[in-house]
């Protein structure tokens, strides 16, 4: 099959298109013939090198964890999935750093799949399922109630879209940070009140806070506003040990576990029209069109997901 692998770590130029052996199934796993894949940060750290503590790859490596296709063959053990399924998930993190969703073939086991939305395209359900479910666990890690004021920093990156919006599902206050260009954008997620970064910090404008979720490393500033039993949790910084056992707050470090249940509650929010999909770009399974795609991602500006269009 067609993959794009790196051979070692360094920047976007070690991306190649090469063929390589297709996944060899398990009896609780589906083989999904990808559409679509998208980008997310944790491609460029990990093809960076920064996360060799936690993951031993072999090379090569096939990146990339949206997957979004139809499944041409299933596992002995596999009853709830059949073959002609169209699916999207979030697969597990593979041990040795081959089945990626940069290919066209990934292995997923049966409960992190789900269902993909009649109503909206591969492209689009290869948006979903990283920063979806993160954005949904992380509101669930914070123990957001209906009528509380969470601050999401970063909305109009790929998490902050959902979590904005999953924020409003469940029936919070929502300020978030974006730039000028943005604003609009992201009050039309439902955002109640937005900060430019570029005018105003958010210890400048916000106080007495129930939650926040950082995605952009802005630890010490998403902290100072929340009130004394509030929760912040971060996807994107490395929290000291006296943030860690502050005892007026709750704070901690969130980490996504892959989730079928959870994709097919997204699943459902976007069938009933709860939930809107932003796409940035789109970029070909082709060396010179993942290697844009990671420099697309990298800029930290685009608005919605970097899409991998795969079939």
């Amino acid at each position: 099959m067609k993959a794009v692998i790196i051979k070692e770590y360094g920047d976007a130029t070690q991306f190649e298109v090469t063929e390589i052996d297709k996944p060899v199934l398990k009896k609780d796993e589906v083989l999904v013939k990808n559409v679509a894949s998208s980008i997310n940060p944790i491609d460029y750290k990990a093809r960076q090198g920064l996360l060799q503590s936690m993951f031993h790859w072999q090379f090569p490596v096939v990146l990339g964890w949206d997957v979004a296709g139809e499944i041409v063959a299933v596992g002995d053990k596999v009853t709830e999935f059949k073959i002609g399924d169209k699916v999207f998930a979030r697969p597990d993190i593979d041990p040795i750093g081959r089945n990626g969703s940069y290919a066209e073939y990934t292995a997923v086991k049966d409960d992190k799949l789900a269902l993909k939305p009649e109503n909206i395209s591969f492209e689009e359900a290869a948006a979903v399922p990283l920063a979806g479910l993160t954005a949904l666990q992380m509101l669930r890690q914070l123990n957001l109630e209906a009528g509380q004021k969470i601050l999401i920093q970063g909305g109009a990156g790929g998490v902050g879209i959902f979590a904005i919006q999953l924020a409003k599902i469940f029936g919070a206050f929502v300020a978030t940070t974006a730039s000028e260009n943005n604003t609009e954008f992201v009050k039309s997620l439902g955002a109640d009140l937005v900060i430019d970064y570029h005018e105003n910090t958010i210890t400048e404008v916000l106080s007495d806070y129930d939650a926040v979720l950082d995605t952009v490393n802005d630890i010490e500033g998403g902290i100072s506003i929340l009130k004394t039993g509030g929760s912040f949790v971060t996807i994107s910084g490395a929290l000291t040990e006296e943030q860690k056992e502050m005892s007026d707050k709750h704070i901690m470090t969130g980490w996504l576990q892959p989730n079928g249940e959870d994709l097919s509650f997204l699943g459902k929010q976007i069938r009933n029209n709860n939930l809107k999909i932003v796409i940035d770009s789109t970029y070909p399974l082709t060396t010179e069109g993942i290697q844009s795609a990671q420099k697309r991602s990298e800029t930290h500006h685009a608005r919605g997901k970097v899409i991998v269009k795969i079939k």
